[in-house]
């Protein structure tokens, strides 16, 4: 993610020199007839956003249009992904009296319409996606001829003081309520409901070492001793099972740091199956 910052000059440079860098590995997928087998990409925050609501308003920041429309028309000819990190604990979290708890945690509750497409959202995730959807097509990519996928969501199980709702049971709530949206629901956002939509939750282990306040070091579903951070359940064949209250066993070695990892915990179309495809992530 380096489009995060106001430097516009460094935005143009960098974007130049990661496009070059995709556009290099792409070429050499191509020597060797990888490329309909390999995506690259790169993965972006939503602070390219200029705002993030109401969706069908949602627009670029003006001065990274020209380095996302280059990387756009990349993502257009390879084929590969447009991808967002998208994290509604962030929105909540800044304006908890505003954003209504259930919204983000996929619970029940009367959602939101958007005025101008009469689309209703029942969950703030969707909502960003979508929002990232009409920024892509505000530069002339329509149809959904650039698949926007997530490269990261998640929720903190653990907070500082001014971050009450970073809990296990919320972390627990916010994956588990995703993952059975995806694989029950089967089907996508408001605005492309019959698309794939892939998302990977971030993350597999807990940062420990980072430093940062504390959510941000506690996104994990396992801690640095292999135990779980809360119980999502994963069974033989990769899904997710809420239906059981096990927790992993500590390893021996106790170790007190570790490395984290998005996990794919699935996708819209899958069929009683965790899908993925493989993707080099340039950053």
């Amino acid at each position: 993610m380096v489009f995060t910052f106001n430097d516009t000059s460094l935005s143009s440079i960098t974007s130049e020199r990661l496009l070059r860098a995709m556009q290099s590995v792409y070429s050499v997928l191509c020597s060797l007839n990888l490329q309909d087998k390999v995506s690259i990409t790169t993965a972006h925050s939503l602070a390219v956003l200029q705002t993030s609501y109401l969706p069908f308003a949602c627009r670029f920041h003006p001065d990274l249009t020209p380095c996302l429309t280059a990387i756009l028309n990349f993502h257009l000819k390879t084929g590969s992904p447009f991808l967002i990190n998208a994290y509604p604990y962030f929105a909540y979290k800044a304006n908890p009296k505003q954003v209504p708890l259930e919204f983000v945690l996929f619970q029940p509750n009367s959602g939101i319409v958007d005025p101008a497409t009469n689309l209703h959202y029942d969950n703030m995730l969707f909502a960003q996606i979508d929002a990232v959807h009409f920024a892509v097509e505000s530069l002339g990519f329509k149809d959904d001829a650039v698949c926007v996928q997530i490269s990261e969501t998640g929720w903190p199980s653990k907070g500082d003081t001014d971050e009450a709702e970073a809990t296990p049971e919320n972390a627990k709530k916010y994956n588990g309520n995703l993952i059975n949206k995806l694989v029950c629901g089967k089907k996508g956002t408001p605005m492309r409901p019959n698309a794939d939509l892939n998302i990977y939750v971030f993350a597999l282990f807990n940062e420990n070492m980072k430093s940062s306040p504390t959510s941000e070091r506690n996104y994990g579903l396992f801690k640095p001793d292999d135990s779980s951070a809360y119980y999502i359940g994963f069974n033989s064949t990769g899904l997710l099972s809420t239906s059981s209250n096990t927790s992993t066993t500590p390893s021996s070695t106790g170790s007190s740091s570790s490395s984290s990892s998005s996990v794919p915990l699935g996708s819209s179309s899958s069929s009683g199956s965790t899908t993925s495809s493989t993707a080099v992530v340039v950053s």
